[in-house]
């Protein structure tokens, strides 16, 4: 595929014969019933999903105007990852290539400010307030020069991420799930450094990747006081996290 060909928008149909094609290519197989759409996802995120025997694939809106051999090697790297097979790198380079062009990447966070709005609650929380806790690891490790961006708890509890950044927003979330009094005050204090240390060090592209936590990254979060007690709590309590949270979520459920 050559990077420099493209052509007018490719239509839908048009995705479905690349996947046809791709199916056929890596796995030797035939596909017959296959729903292909673009879909209005807040940033470049694409799924392909096998469902009820029949395959499900959403491609971002924000890439319907991609060049064919961007959107080809989009398809190819989906259908690889779903029959778990090796990405040729030729798809990842064409791909990448077309999304980091500074239109794209200008139109990917546009449309996070508008679509991806996020719902959480202020900085005050029931047992810990994160513009206190904010400014006194702004004081202590970043000599008080990282500007306070939004603070927020989640709106909900949450187990699979304790914390984000989000550059589009300007915002750190922290989960309501560490808003509690059996939360050891350093654990909230890791998640908000952590999240700072992203503003510090923003995502960088290597090889063609978006590095989120590079080598001076990793070099930095090392320099926590209690970095290794709360790696090891955060170890040791996810599941007790995750089972409170969804023992939660039952409660609320049955109770409707």
């Amino acid at each position: 595929m050559n990077p420099s060909q493209s052509g007018k928008h490719v239509s839908e149909e048009e995705l479905r014969e690349f996947f046809t094609e791709a199916f056929q290519q890596i796995g030797g197989k035939r596909i017959r019933d296959i729903e292909v759409s673009y879909y209005p996802y807040s940033g470049i995120n694409h799924t392909l999903r096998a469902r009820n025997g029949k395959l499900l694939a959403r491609i971002s809106s924000i890439c319907s105007d991609l060049p064919r051999p961007a959107l080809k090697g989009l398809v190819f790297m989906l259908a690889a990852k779903l029959l778990k097979k090796k990405i040729d790198p030729e798809w990842r380079d064409v791909y990448n290539k077309a999304i980091e062009a500074p239109h794209m990447i200008e139109r990917a966070q546009s449309s996070k400010k508008v679509r991806g709005r996020k719902n959480v609650s202020g900085p005050d929380g029931d047992i810990y307030d994160l513009r206190e806790v904010f400014d006194r690891i702004n004081t202590q490790y970043f000599a008080g020069k990282v500007v306070r961006p939004k603070l927020g708890w989640s709106s909900s509890k949450t187990y699979r991420m304790l914390g984000q950044h989000d550059s589009t927003h300007e915002m750190i979330i922290v989960s309501k799930s560490l808003d509690d009094p059996s939360v050891p005050s350093f654990i909230v204090d890791y998640i908000v450094f952590h999240e700072m240390l992203h503003i510090v060090h923003p995502t960088e592209i290597v090889n063609g990747r978006r590095m989120n936590h590079t080598t001076a990254f990793r070099r930095d979060e090392r320099k926590f006081k209690h970095y290794r007690a709360a790696e090891e709590w955060i170890a040791a309590n996810s599941e007790k996290i995750k089972r409170k949270v969804r023992r939660e979520q039952r409660a609320r459920k049955s109770s409707r």
